[in-house]
């Protein structure tokens, strides 16, 4: 497994920040979270061609620094002094601007300039890349950096799907006017992008959009009306949803516009921000509530199928929600174990005690899940631009696994892991309350839990069928995992089959929506067992990954009962190597999976 190393690995992975003896226990400044993470470059190195492997391994190294150094440290100052809103100039104009600490503006520059996350996806020459990014590489930059600072990806996010429905649906005109400035590197020529959809009425109810669009004698559409949750408040174009003057009830009366912050002659656009938003999480990013009063926009697309053209943003920003998960919940691991490893109680490091340790799996054992199947999702996604129709149909039920189940299990990880660091945990000195604050966004933007799971089941499952071929997929990774013992592959087979019989039973009862989140729950759980299983048979990965696919199975898959807990012998043997620092090959760890 991919834990922080300890004892000679740590002159590579970890340099502790503060030299002076200290009885508290340590923290995660100063780790190279690369280094810390061989399974993330072993996952890596199994999805990508070996050539563009070794393009970006260098910068994965330079991040990994990054992200445990000069980015960790002014992510915390960011966190403590966030955004302020300006609403008039020294003259009394209306010119609303929102302002932004130094460290803010530092990790921007990184993320925007330095890195263009934003347009990984779009163009060749970030990094010096001779084509786009495939996702599965893109990815992997978003889960080093947001190790050390989440809010700062929702810009980015944004920015990034913004440019993808642009592309995409925008006439040729409006590409050609908005697309070199949103995919810029450059500071001072990039336009950031966003989306804005939720209204008072309107939220889950997408339909219930009350912001009006009018087209006047000019052709120009003007838009009117209230969006009540705008993260990212001040990017330089939102695209939006509104109902065209006339235009019907419900989501087929829904248009998509781009409305820029300032019109083509340079002018400021018709809308206010209303207030910013005191945030539970996310502090340094702003959020806020916007006011448009005949704001300019641009007809983006066919009028009548705006919500289903927003819904590539959607799905986009699901699976990055799942690839933030999976990285807070490396973070959350990475702090429990240098906590466990460095603070003494009762005379020996808290790693050593048995309870503590099994706390210690509770965080390993979702982290892990979340990493093998946010890689496996951004696979799919680049099989499917590739013209796969069955990864097409795997994107379609995985998206919403990811963001539903790691985003859930998110929130776990991060109480547990400042659980582990204690009373310290819950001081504002330490990451942890932010990442536990910052955790629970997940479960809210882009759909809660039950829109998620209600899409797996009723939608992926009972309309598109996707459950088919993922069904296929998995039997055919337990079919390449020869070398797991054959008790293993067994109940690996027999948890496919069960969890796709349930899920396909709820999704033909309307009346079983209540089971929603239990079907989609075990088709991740169930997945995630196979993916982590086939994964250890793979050349050159660590075997351990294997012993985490029999945790996901006995609990979280099968029956366990609570009050009568087995005197599972082969854990303590399959603790200790997990939370070693050494690989093990399946020579080693074949006999816990058999025992």
């Amino acid at each position: 497994m991919n834990d922080a190393p300890t004892t000679e690995a740590h002159a590579t992975a970890f340099r502790f920040a503060d030299p002076a003896p200290s009885p508290l226990a340590l923290d995660c400044a100063g780790m190279d979270f690369w280094a810390a993470d061989p399974a993330l470059g072993d996952l890596l190195r199994l999805y990508l061609d070996p050539k563009t492997y070794a393009h970006f391994e260098p910068h994965y190294q330079r991040v990994g620094k990054l992200a445990g150094g000069r980015l960790d440290e002014i992510a915390r100052i960011a966190e403590r002094n966030g955004p302020i809103l300006r609403t008039r100039d020294r003259f009394g104009r209306d010119e609303d601007w929102i302002e932004y600490h130094p460290a803010y503006k530092e990790m921007e520059k990184i993320a925007f300039g330095d890195l263009q996350l934003h347009a990984m996806s779009h163009r060749a020459g970030v990094l010096g890349f001779d084509r786009p990014l495939p996702a599965v590489a893109k990815y992997a930059f978003t889960y080093l950096y947001v190790q050390a600072e989440f809010g700062i990806m929702c810009p980015v996010s944004v920015s990034d799907t913004s440019a993808l429905l642009i592309r995409r649906y925008a006439a040729p005109e409006l590409k050609s006017w908005l697309l070199p400035r949103m995919l810029s590197g450059d500071m001072a020529t990039l336009w950031k992008g966003t989306q804005f959809m939720t209204e008072k009425p309107a939220g889950s109810d997408v339909g219930q959009v009350e912001t009006v669009a009018r087209k006047g004698a000019d052709g120009v559409w003007r838009l009117t009306g209230d969006k009540w949750f705008c993260s990212h408040t001040d990017a330089d174009v939102a695209l939006m949803l509104a109902r065209p003057e006339g235009a019907g009830p419900g989501t087929s009366g829904l248009a998509l516009f781009a409305c820029p912050r300032f019109t083509e002659d340079g002018r400021r656009n018709s809308y206010r921000i209303a207030r910013l938003k005191e945030k539970m999480g996310t502090k340094s990013m702003a959020s806020g509530e916007i006011r448009f009063e005949g704001a300019v926009a641009y007809l983006v697309g066919d009028e009548r199928r705006g919500f289903k053209q927003m819904m590539d943003q959607v799905n986009l920003s699901r699976l990055s929600h799942g690839v933030r998960a999976a990285s807070m919940m490396r973070r959350c691991l990475n702090e429990a174990l240098a906590c466990a490893r460095s603070r003494r109680v009762f005379g020996t490091e808290i790693v050593n005690h048995p309870l503590l340790r099994r706390q210690l799996m509770k965080i390993l054992v979702p982290a892990e899940q979340a990493l093998s199947m946010a890689f496996l999702t951004a696979s799919a996604m680049d099989r499917e631009t590739a013209g796969d129709n069955d990864a097409k149909a795997l994107l379609r039920i995985l998206t919403p696994l990811i963001k539903l189940r790691a985003c859930r299990d998110n929130i776990r990880v991060a109480t547990g892991a400042m659980e582990v660091r204690g009373g310290n945990g819950y001081i504002e000195d330490w990451v942890n309350s932010r990442l536990v604050r910052d955790s629970h966004i997940g479960v809210l933007w882009e759909g809660t839990s039950n829109i998620n799971a209600i899409d797996v089941v009723r939608r992926a499952v009972g309309k598109a069928g996707a459950d088919e071929a993922f069904e296929q997929f998995l039997n055919a990774r337990i079919e390449d995992a020869g070398a797991l013992p054959a008790p293993l592959r067994g109940r690996l087979d027999t948890a496919v089959k069960r969890a796709f019989a349930f899920a396909r039973s709820i999704a033909r009862n309307p009346e079983s929506e209540r089971h929603a989140r239990l079907a989609a729950s075990g088709l991740y759980n169930v997945a995630s067992a196979v993916m982590l299983g086939w994964e250890a048979t793979r050349t050159g990965f660590d075997a351990r990954r294997a012993l985490v696919s029999r945790m996901v199975l006995e609990h979280r898959v099968e029956a366990v009962d609570p009050l009568a807990p087995a005197d599972a012998a082969w854990e303590k043997e399959a603790i200790a190597l997990l939370l070693g620092d050494k690989r093990a090959d399946m020579a080693r760890v074949g006999p816990l999976l058999a025992a």
